[in-house]
């Protein structure tokens, strides 16, 4: 009876402990959850993790902070062409448009023909051209004739030197014939005149229309060349002492697209109207497509006002959160967000007062996702 009491007692015992060890909690689940907490602790407070890689694959830029903060004045321009890079093509003489080989937009060389214009003064300077010619031939016979008459002991010199003297005029009509009827591009048949770009270019105005009648003096076509286009800028008289020729200048084509120029040259006086100087930026290169007439603007750095002991930074590298400041500067493990205080702005750029120090990597470009990752993971800790 008492063994039977005994088997009893211990099998219950067994069926207790099978019981505790179901479900007592997992040792090895609460060592990990305590190692993730441990870990999670670890990560400073507005430290992003990101590696190298991932760094790349965002497109993230890094700058090297340095002293040295150039300020930059910002102005409204307009492109124009210089003036040996822009032609307008005017008819030289009254006709009817009889050939159009070039219209608006296409590429046009110096010299090129590109219309052709019937008209009566083609015939005339043919005409021209032909009789100079006839009175050459006929003076030419003329010397040729005296020469031998002298050689032969029949005349005197003064006759030969006479004959000599005429027909010497004669080729000097006839080259100037010549010279009028190929300016003014007669064709083969003496019927009409060539209309010829002085410059290489593109055409950006063409009003001629083939079949139509034009005056002497009526505009055909605009060329322009692009590589001797420049930028107009309006300078208050505030500033026009501020800017010298040889200055810096970066010129906004379009949105997110910049030029580099360079100040050649500044007016001495105001315009009496709008009191205002005009600075000239030259081009570093020509840009496809640029017109002018077209507005720009305009950042100049002026020369001599550069602050050595200050540290300027790209606007995309200060970002907003929680209603402070911050620079994300680059650490072993990945960007720590750095509170900054910053001061003026300029020319997209941003002048750091405190928080940085030479030498620092920062996020430049895209630098917005690494403060997006923050407030993922403050959303994440908040649920």
């Amino acid at each position: 009876m008492k063994r039977n009491h005994l088997i009893a007692v211990v099998g219950i015992l067994i069926l207790l402990a099978g019981f505790a060890w179901i479900f007592w909690p997992d040792a090895s689940t609460d060592q990990s959850g305590n190692k993730e907490e441990t870990r999670q602790s670890e990560v400073p407070e507005g430290l992003v993790l990101i590696t190298k890689e991932q760094i790349e694959a965002s497109s993230i830029g890094i700058e090297v902070v340095a002293l040295g903060a150039r300020s930059e004045l910002v102005f409204p321009a307009t492109v124009a062409a210089a003036p040996n890079a822009s032609a307008r093509i005017d008819a030289r003489a009254s006709g009817v448009v009889q050939r159009v080989s070039k219209t608006l937009g296409d590429f046009v060389r110096r010299g090129e023909p590109i219309a052709r214009i019937e008209s009566a003064d083609a015939a005339g300077l043919a005409a021209q051209v032909a009789a100079a010619r006839a009175r050459v031939n006929e003076l030419s016979a003329l010397y040729n004739r005296e020469r031998r008459l002298f050689e032969a002991n029949v005349t005197a010199r003064q006759d030969l030197e006479a004959a000599q003297a005429n027909l010497q005029v004669a080729r000097s009509e006839l080259s100037r014939a010549q010279a009028s009827a190929a300016a003014a591009g007669v064709s083969g048949n003496g019927r009409s005149l060539a209309v010829t770009s002085p410059i290489s270019g593109q055409i950006t105005n063409s009003p001629i229309v083939l079949g139509s009648y034009v005056s002497a003096g009526e505009m055909l076509f605009q060329v322009v060349n692009a590589s001797g286009l420049q930028v107009q800028v309006a300078l208050p008289a505030t500033d026009a002492a501020r800017i010298k020729p040889g200055d810096e200048a970066t010129l906004e084509v379009t949105e997110g697209r910049e030029i580099g120029g360079r100040v050649r040259s500044v007016t001495p006086a105001l315009d009496p109207e709008s009191r205002s100087a005009t600075a000239i930026i030259t081009l570093t290169r020509a840009i496809q497509g640029l017109q002018p007439g077209a507005f720009l603007q305009a950042r100049i750095q002026p020369s001599g006002e550069t602050d050595a002991g200050a540290i300027a930074v790209p606007e995309a590298a200060v970002q907003l959160m929680g209603g402070r400041e911050v620079v994300f500067v680059r650490k072993q493990r990945g960007f720590q967000a750095t509170p900054v205080v910053s001061g003026s702005r300029s020319g997209g750029r941003i002048v750091i007062q405190s928080g940085l120090r030479e030498g620092q990597r920062i996020a430049v470009e895209n630098a917005f996702l690494l403060k997006a990752d923050i407030g993922k993971e403050e959303a994440e800790h908040g649920h």
